[in-house]
This record gives structure tokens, C-alpha cells and sequence, in this order.
């Protein structure tokens, strides 16, 4: 008789030792990059990571190439102790996070938790910006904004396709997103 509900218990148990690990991944409302939102998400998937996706509002959100996806939060819900990484995608609309609050809080929460934070493209100057940067080692997509923002704040920039220091990761652009979120699988 008790078989069965013994067999059910030790089940629940033993997932629930190993529950699923969790990242946000936050892109712009609007021209965020089609490859590193869909190429990364696709390598965590793979790593069976469970990708919730943010932006400023909820909704369906377009990508620069043409691609949509829904987000299913908005930044101002966001509680990041339900994720093990926050991943802020790039593209032009990300800078629409360059100085939002919430956007730098949610970086300065997961690193200061331990949490993994990864920033692809333009958008390791969020990261810069939250004051994570500062004597790291990063890499962004090249530009005189980026040079700009790398300098005033103190990162040392690689160039490499995907740099990591400590539990940060940044990846340089498009080409370099199923490495970046190999990595991020990886780290989580």
C-alpha cells in the first residue's frame, strides 16, 4: 500500500534536487538582435536552461531583422532571486537600458547575489554603466560610444569573440551569440 506513495515521494525528492536552472534574458522593445536573442536562447534551451524573456513592457517585441518574440515580463516585475543569469541582449534598441534604473538594478542584483550576468553586442555598457566593469575584462561590439563608456569606467577590453571574468560574460556581436550562450550554460 504504501509502495507506490514511497516510490511517488522519492520521486518529487529527487527532482526536486535538481530543478531546472533559470535565466532572464531582457531585450529591447524594439531593434534588439535577431542572432543573439534566438541563437542564444537556442544554446541554453539545448542545455536545458529555462529562458524567461523580459523588456520594458509584456508582449510581443520585434527584432532589427524582422523576428518577434514575446516577452513574458516586464523589468519592473523581474525578481531575481527566480534566475541563475541575466542575460541583456543587444542591438541599437538596447540602449534604451544604457541608464534605465531598473535595468541597472537587475545587473547589480544578480552579481551582487552571485548570480552569472552576461551582456552581448552594445550592451555590456549596461553592465558598465551598473558599475560592474570597473578592472574586468570585457569585450563589446566596437564603436566610439562603447571605447567611450569602456574608458571612463575602467574595463579592460579584450576584443575576444566572448570574454568571461569571474561570473560576468560579454560577447562582442551576432557572430559570437551561440558562443556566448554556450558559455552562459556552462557557467549556470
Amino acid at each position: 500500500m504504501f509502495e507506490g506513495l514511497f516510490k511517488r515521494s522519492k520521486g518529487i525528492s529527487i527532482e526536486s534536487k535538481s530543478q531546472k536552472k533559470t535565466a532572464l534574458m531582457i531585450i529591447a522593445p524594439q531593434d534588439f538582435r535577431d542572432e543573439e536573442c534566438f541563437e542564444t536562447k537556442e544554446e541554453l534551451e539545448k542545455a536545458g536552461v529555462k529562458v524567461t524573456i523580459a523588456s520594458l513592457t509584456r508582449g510581443e517585441k520585434k527584432g532589427k531583422l524582422g523576428g518577434a518574440i514575446m516577452a513574458e515580463r516586464s523589468i519592473a516585475e523581474v525578481k531575481m532571486e527566480d534566475y541563475d543569469a541575466v542575460i541583456f541582449i543587444g542591438g541599437m534598441g538596447s540602449k534604451i537600458y544604457f541608464k534605465n534604473p531598473i535595468a541597472l538594478d537587475i545587473a547589480r542584483q544578480a552579481f551582487k547575489t552571485g548570480k552569472v550576468v552576461a551582456a552581448i553586442c552594445i550592451s555590456p555598457i549596461i553592465l558598465a554603466n551598473a558599475g560592474l566593469l570597473s578592472e574586468k575584462r570585457a569585450t563589446v561590439s566596437e564603436g566610439p560610444e562603447a571605447e567611450k563608456v569602456f574608458k571612463e569606467k575602467g574595463v579592460i577590453y579584450t576584443g575576444k569573440n566572448v570574454e568571461v571574468d569571474g561570473k560576468i560574460i560579454t560577447g562582442n556581436g551576432p557572430k559570437a551569440s551561440r558562443e556566448f550562450g554556450r558559455k552562459i550554460a556552462e557557467m549556470i
